[in-house]
């Protein structure tokens, strides 16, 4: 069956992705391009059935709102535009004429692209959409173009989205997303969709603690196991904005795009914008297939090096902050070496005059006083333990205290009128300028060949403030897209060059977590707040749409620097198992027998790394009822592993069964409890694990944690 059909007497044009279609009619003669379906599978003859008439206008209510594929601002429309300009006569109202539309089909995947242009004014889009066999995810993109004459003035995007995702009518919307703030991101809330438009958005240049560029809908209806769930997301790295809108008529859509309000793009004749990629898809059975498919569309499609397990790391920066030398690091290489760590990485204090804060960023050379034979010693001496390097970075900023600031001061985001305010001490260089971002790349790979650097941590820690820029596009807003997309090119140049390298994607934390900055590096730091017990909840809202394999956990000491929580050393690392496990604490403060349990773990953890970062992903409760539990199912089926915690003692009520997911109901499970609450010779049937499940008592007390193996018995 091809990807893409189309009746072209009737303007119907079907996109199958996996078990699902989307459906919708282009309509030359209305110049409209409209939703019809996107849910379960249906055939063209369905849809000539199922098809629904068309509501006529009157004074107050527009049959398009709701139901148009990018909704412009003109002519009978009430609802927010998804695509708005402005004339140089001031004006913004289009008159939409389709142009046509074209398939192409290659292989596994299939694109289809609808012409659009205004009636007698030199504008012209674009709709784009790609599906691929056996994905239900749909992927969407805008292209705008100024057709005019060289002579002509240019013309403004006030809202450029990528695209207007319309639900079918549902009896009542419940949307869900994850809030958050610095330490604390990814806070899932579910609540229902109330009249008017809800928008979430960053407006600080990049991705953001506070909102991530996703959500989804359902009726209100959906659990993690049942019910129909739409999610949309948006592939940037930049400030950003969705709304969901619900109308009083019962319609709801979603218009996802790059910039916030305010953020405009003026277009000379001749130039085209193209927006970021959204995506959207349709699951019939709940919420935590609706992660478990996306999930796969992340491996699959997005990350650079799906296939790789990633390794364990140690990171200096919890044990020395900015204290950082040669020998001190040396011992912790040593130490890190001993516990079971492959990757070795040397935080912030590196370079420059960097022993606080208040210096040095922009000045990339190896401090003297740290390092006075410069890194090259000890990037040999962590190989020769047989671990990878690693440094950490912060190419687009710079402290005012700098050799590179007192010489290029104009290379810093600003607006020449008014007073830059520092944050953290630092200001933000203008990665829209191809000057600076060349500077940067020239840089970058002066270290990692110098220094036989294999892995870099590319962090971000201050948002734009007062920021302008006297690069190519004077509109001082645009800066809040195009920094972002200049600092993708430098990442792309990069990897291109140096293939072998990897990056982590780091922002203060979480607050460059985002599809577009994973199709760029290999994982990304989750939050700065490393407690074992909040990292519970920070991990469950991450992993509704992103696999283990890309999230950052670490151990770290006890009590904890944040939030001086004591917590065991084993509950620590089963925290930070449910992911790409790192460890962070000051290994010289930890006891030899600390040590030692540590190094267990790390090579438990190694056996069943395979199938947490790259295994199918159940979640057995959620954090927030206090005992919860993350099971994950080798994609041969062959393995699975839970991680079980409870932080708190347990009440007096018996705890129900641990009822597994994903196992083959015909076929044998052999368990292994790291905690020994279950018999060592336990064997269950697929059919039983699910139906029955398994004692899920955890030893008494706070902090109770543990590790279930289960291999398949041949």
């Amino acid at each position: 069956m091809p990807l893409i059909e189309a009746d072209r007497s009737s303007g119907t044009v079907l996109l199958h992705a996996a078990d699902t279609c989307y459906v919708l009619l282009v309509d030359s003669a209305a110049g409209t391009v409209r939703t019809v379906h996107w849910g379960g599978t249906l055939t063209l003859n369905d849809i000539r059935a199922v098809r629904e008439p068309d509501v006529e206008t009157d004074s107050f209510h527009a049959s398009l709102d709701g139901t148009e594929e990018l909704a412009v601002d003109g002519q009978v429309r009430f609802s927010p535009p998804a695509i708005e300009v402005r004339y140089t006569d001031g004006t913004s109202a289009l008159e939409p004429i389709v142009d046509g539309y074209d398939l192409r089909e290659d292989g596994d995947s299939a694109e289809l692209s609808v012409s659009l242009r205004d009636s007698g004014r030199p504008l012209t889009w674009e709709l784009h959409y790609r599906v691929r066999r056996a994905c239900p995810v749909i992927e969407r993109w805008t292209v705008l173009r100024h057709t005019g004459e060289l002579q002509d003035s240019p013309l403004t995007l006030l809202r450029h989205s990528a695209a207007q995702w319309n639900l079918p009518v549902l009896p009542a919307y419940r949307m869900g997303a994850v809030h958050g703030r610095w330490a604390g991101e990814f806070q899932l809330r579910r609540a229902p969709l109330p009249v008017g438009e809800t928008t979430l958005t960053s407006r600080r240049g990049h991705t953001g603690h506070q909102s991530n560029p996703w959500l989804t809908l359902d009726a209100g209806d959906a659990t993690e196991e049942t019910g129909e769930v739409w999610t949309v997301a948006l592939a940037t790295s930049g400030s950003w904005r969705m709304t969901a809108v619900q109308t009083a008529e019962g319609r709801c859509s979603v218009l996802t795009g790059s910039g916030h309000e305010g953020v405009e793009v003026a277009l000379a004749p001749g130039e085209s914008w193209t927006t970021p990629v959204s995506m959207g898809q349709y699951t019939p059975e709940g919420f935590g297939m609706a992660s478990r498919t996306f999930h796969s569309y992340v491996r699959d499609h997005v990350l650079p090096t799906p296939d790789e397990l990633r390794p364990v790391l140690y990171n200096s920066w919890e044990a020395t902050a900015f204290d950082v030398t040669f020998q001190g690091q040396r011992e912790l290489a040593d130490l890190a070496a001993r516990v079971g760590a492959e990757l070795f990485v040397v935080d912030d204090g590196w370079f420059g005059a960097r022993d606080s804060d208040r210096a040095g960023l922009g000045d990339w050379v190896p401090r003297p006083a740290a390092f006075p034979d410069g890194l090259r010693p000890l990037a040999n001496h962590v190989h020769g333990l047989g671990m990878q390097f690693g440094l950490w970075v912060e190419p687009e900023m710079v402290n005012p205290d700098s050799e590179l600031y007192r010489e290029r001061p104009d290379w810093v985001l600003h607006l020449p009128d008014r007073a830059a305010h520092p944050l953290r001490n630092q200001l933000v260089l203008d990665f829209s300028r191809p000057e600076v971002t060349d500077w940067a790349l020239d840089w970058l790979l002066h270290t990692v060949d110098r220094f036989r650097v294999d892995f870099l941590k590319w962090d971000f820690n201050r948002s734009f403030t007062e920021a302008g820029s006297t690069g190519r596009h004077a509109d001082a807003r645009r800066i809040f897209v195009e920094h972002a997309l200049g600092a993708h090119r430098v990442l792309d140049r990069l990897r291109t060059s140096r293939p072998d390298l990897r990056v982590e994607a780091c922002a203060g934390g979480g607050g460059r977590v985002d599809l577009a900055s994973l199709a760029r590096t290999d994982q990304a730091w989750t939050s700065d707040n490393t407690d074992a017990v909040d990292r519970l909840a920070i991990q469950h809202g991450f992993s509704q749409l992103y696999p283990a394999q890309v999230m950052g956990a670490w151990v770290t000491d006890s009590p904890n620097p944040f939030t001086h929580r004591t917590v065991p050393l084993r509950f620590r690392f089963h925290s930070a198992m449910a992911g790409a496990l790192g460890i962070g604490g000051d290994l010289t403060r930890w006891s030899a027998a600390e040590l030692d349990e540590a190094a267990v773990y790390v090579a438990e953890y190694k056996k069943a790394r395979a199938t947490i970062q790259t295994g199918h992903q159940y979640r057995l409760g959620s954090s927030a009822a206090g005992e919860h539990a993350v099971q994950y199912v080798a994609r041969d089926g062959r393995e699975s592993v839970v991680l079980q915690w409870r932080p708190k003692p347990a009440g007096r009520a018996l705890a129900p069964k641990l009822r597994l997911r994903g196992l083959n109901p015909q076929a044998v499970y052999r368990v292994h409890d790291d905690g020994g609450t279950l018999p060592s010779d336990t064997v269950c049937s697929g059919a039983a694990l699910a139906a029955h499940g398994l004692a899920a008592e955890l030893p008494p007390g706070n902090y109770s944690s543990r590790m279930l193996t289960l291999r398949r018995e041949d």
